[in-house]
């Protein structure tokens, strides 16, 4: 009976609002292909499923194929989730979202049809604002994070941008440069920076 309620919310709800932004479907992960980038939603149901409660996340990704060859990986078409170069889920993106749904017996379904199709449709606007790889390189730099560190520094070097390639650099220092991890990161860093002739500097 949930589970009806569930599968009639992807086919009913979710499938016409996200094919009118222009996202396909196809099994549980919507596509929408641009000349740079494949944006997606993939909706993953919890493990933790029951006859009384069915429990769902929302993943949202963004797939770079300039990326996908610095890291010297063949070019998809359809990434999964965990195949995207940017990767949060519906809750990292728009805040007044959960990360989980749930229905239950007490589920005001119409609340969370609203709830959800809002949240989609800011993350779409937040799409919107990632047009290119640099934009998600700059979003990770802008943090920063470590995550795809080394594709962010290659990157950055080869179209020759140093400062923002040194700035992240320092502020990933700043970040992590205490913690035992960080040689294995340098050492890493360092060889980007060599192969590109730019001067490392260290912390």
């Amino acid at each position: 009976m949930l589970q009806q309620l569930y599968s009639d919310l992807i086919k009913q709800d979710v499938k016409p609002f996200l094919s009118k932004c222009g996202f396909s479907k196809k099994s549980l992960n919507f596509y929408k292909v641009t000349d740079s980038l494949i944006y997606m939603f993939n909706f993953q149901k919890s493990s933790g499923n029951s006859a009384d409660n069915v429990m769902f996340y929302v993943n949202c990704g963004i797939y770079a194929a300039e990326l996908a060859q610095l890291q010297s990986r063949e070019i998809l078409t359809a990434p999964k989730e965990a195949e995207c170069h940017f990767r949060a889920r519906i809750g990292g993106i728009v805040k007044s979202v959960p990360d989980r749904f749930a229905i239950t017996h007490d589920t005001n379904m119409d609340e969370l049809r609203k709830t959800l199709l809002s949240g989609l449709e800011e993350v779409i606007h937040f799409f919107d604002t990632m047009t290119s790889a640099r934009s998600i390189v700059d979003y990770y730099t802008s943090g920063p994070f470590l995550h795809l560190g080394e594709e962010s520094f290659h990157l950055l070097l080869q179209s020759n941008d140093v400062v923002a390639a040194k700035n992240y650099l320092k502020a990933l220092q700043e970040k992590y440069g205490t913690e035992q991890r960080w040689s294995i990161f340098e050492n890493k860093y360092n060889a980007i920076f060599n192969k590109y002739g730019v001067e490392f500097d260290k912390l």
